[in-house]
């Protein structure tokens, strides 16, 4: 039997933003994908807005009604202050600014819990000029901590990515983190293939390998080394058929998700070319399993 078979692909909607999250989702299901990367914004399912239980419920109802499932992504750029990118973030210098990021991670819980997503993704933010580094993972720990909690209750991981620049940005950073935190049953990571690819001293498929017991959410793109670029597939240097391997190796249950973030002019061309390209791998039999 092919694994790769196995694995459930995603879509993010921060690659959609041109289309209404109906429409985008609707898109998706007709693609043929499982499921998809829902990012909280303005433009879907706004977490800030009023009514968010009700917009919440509609979502869930258009979820079911497609038959996909869903990650919860928090990475929206400008969705709690309209002048800075990613701001205020958890390693902010102002503690009000560290509590809006930790407020919106715990409604994004309570989101993931009420479309039955499989996890919630965050990551640390960069940290700020003159913070050292004993103090932005200080900050980092606490503002955390209630999230944490909050995702315990609500049985949703959270699934922190290494981000190229962040104060986290490596699967080595992941651990330190973990080990600052005891290790928390409802920390987990978010694995971005591209992101090995661009920053990793080892291969994208070793990467899989060695964070498995830790992986909760899988992005992917094709990636350049030392260029923090998010690339259609075919465009970077990835060899994808060891990363699909390695992934269906693992058990992995959850989405993997084609994170295209500045693609969103050409949206809906690069969500079919994307699970076009990933299917005929899927398709392909794995190495040393039977043709038959």
């Amino acid at each position: 039997m092919n694994r790769r078979q196995g694995l459930r692909l995603g879509y993010g909607t921060n690659g959609l933003t041109d289309l209404r999250l109906d429409d985008a989702l609707g898109l998706l299901a007709d693609l043929g994908y499982d499921g998809v990367g829902l990012t909280l914004d303005h433009m879907h399912l706004d977490p800030l807005a009023p009514d968010l239980p009700a917009r919440t419920a509609h979502v869930a109802h258009r979820l079911g009604e497609l038959g996909l499932s869903a990650t919860i992504e928090t990475g929206a750029r400008y969705v709690l202050d309209p002048h800075r990118k990613h701001g205020p973030s958890l390693l902010d210098p102002d503690p009000e600014g560290r509590a809006a990021r930790t407020r919106l991670l715990i409604t994004a819980v309570r989101v993931a819990a009420d479309l039955g997503a499989h996890a919630v993704h965050c990551f640390s933010g960069i940290t700020p000029p003159g913070t050292d580094d004993d103090t932005a993972w200080q900050r980092l720990q606490e503002s955390l901590e209630p999230v944490l909690d909050a995702a315990a209750a609500a049985g949703v991981p959270i699934a922190i990515e290494p981000e190229p620049g962040h104060l986290l940005a490596t699967l080595a950073d992941f651990h330190h983190l973990r080990t600052l935190l005891g290790s928390p049953s409802s920390l987990g990571l978010t694995l971005d293939i591209g992101h090995c690819q661009c920053l990793e001293p080892d291969p994208p498929a070793e990467c899989v390998r060695a964070a498995a017991p830790w992986l909760r959410h899988v992005q992917i793109e094709d990636m350049r080394r030392g260029v923090h670029e998010h690339l259609p597939f075919g465009d970077g240097e990835i060899d994808f058929p060891p990363v699909l391997d390695a992934l269906a190796a693992t058990g992995y249950q959850g989405l993997t998700v084609v994170e295209l973030p500045r693609h969103s002019h050409a949206g809906p061309e690069l969500a079919r070319s994307s699970i076009e390209f990933l299917r005929t791998l899927a398709a392909t039999t794995t190495k040393g399993a039977s043709a038959a």
